[in-house]
C-alpha cells in the first residue's frame, strides 16, 4: 500500500492542546481531514501548525457522524482512522508501505499502546485483540484503524446513532459484509491523554465489555445506543 493511497481522518473536539504533538507525528505528504466540533481554537491550530496537505470540516456531531462526513470527500481507496490523542510511532507509513493487503481485504486493525501509565491495560488490550481475530472477530479501535471506502460503502458507514464504539461496530459489517480484515500489531500508536483511563481502568474495561458483547449480538436496543453510559463524562473537578 503506497502512503498516497491513505487519507488519514481524525474528529477534534477541544484538542488544542494534544494536536501539536499529534501532527508531528504525521508525515508531511500524507493528506489530512480533520472535522472539527470544538470551541478553543484547535481548527486554527491545525491549520497553523500543518497549512499543507490539511483540510478542516466543521460538523458539531458525535463521534461516528464526524468519521462519516470525513470519510466523504477523501479522495483516496483507504481512509485511515484515528484520534487526536494519539502520536503515530515512528516508521508507521513505511511499515504500512510494506504490509501486504490482499485484493479482498476490506480492513485493517492497528494496535494502540502506551509509553507512559497504564501499560498493563493496554497490554491486555493487545491480547484481547489477538484473541478475538483469532475468532474471526475484528477488535478495532477508532484511534487506528483503515478501512476501504468501498469495503465502507458497503457495510453501510458509520451507525451514527452510537455515542461510542462506532470502531468496533462499523468493522464488524465491513467483516461481515464479506470482506477480509487484517491484524496488523506492527501499525502502533501511543495514547498520550489517558482521562478516561483515570476515572478507573475496571470501569473502562467493564463499559467496553459491555457495550461490545450487546452491539456484536444485537443485544442492545435501540432506544440505548445513542446512550455512552459515561463515557464521555467529564471527570469531576477537584474542590
Amino acid at each position: 500500500m503506497k502512503r498516497s493511497d491513505v487519507t488519514v481522518l481524525v474528529p477534534t473536539k477541544n484538542e488544542r492542546a494534544n494536536v501539536g504533538a499529534f501532527l508531528a507525528s504525521l508525515p508531511p505528504d500524507v493528506l489530512l481531514i480533520a472535522v472539527d466540533a470544538s470551541d478553543d481554537g484547535t481548527a486554527e491550530r491545525l491549520l497553523e501548525l500543518r497549512p499543507r496537505r490539511t483540510r478542516v470540516l466543521r460538523d458539531a456531531g458525535n463521534i461516528p457522524r464526524a468519521r462519516q462526513r470525513g470519510a466523504a470527500p477523501a479522495p483516496t481507496p483507504w481512509l485511515l482512522f484515528t484520534d487526536a490523542d494519539v502520536a503515530f510511532e515512528p516508521g508507521f507509513f513505511e511499515r504500512l508501505e510494506r504490509l501486504v493487503v490482499p485484493e479482498e481485504a476490506g480492513g485493517i486493525v492497528g494496535t494502540k499502546r502506551t509509553r507512559h501509565g497504564f501499560r498493563a491495560y493496554h497490554r491486555l488490550f493487545l491480547e484481547g485483540q489477538r484473541l478475538l481475530h483469532a475468532l474471526d472477530i475484528p477488535a478495532a479501535t477508532g484511534s487506528n484503524m483503515l478501512i476501504h471506502r468501498d469495503a465502507l460503502a458497503r457495510a453501510g458507514g458509520f451507525d451514527q446513532r452510537l455515542s461510542c464504539n462506532e470502531d468496533s461496530e462499523v468493522m464488524w459489517r465491513v467483516r461481515r459484509a464479506g470482506f477480509e480484515v487484517l491484524f496488523a500489531p506492527e501499525l502502533k500508536v501511543y495514547a498520550r491523554d489517558h482521562r478516561r483511563l483515570e476515572r478507573g481502568v475496571a470501569r473502562k474495561l467493564l463499559h467496553s465489555m459491555a457495550r461490545c458483547t450487546l452491539l456484536y449480538f444485537d443485544l442492545l436496543p435501540r432506544r440505548w445506543q445513542s446512550k455512552d453510559w459515561g463515557y464521555w463524562e467529564k471527570p469531576a473537578k477537584a474542590e
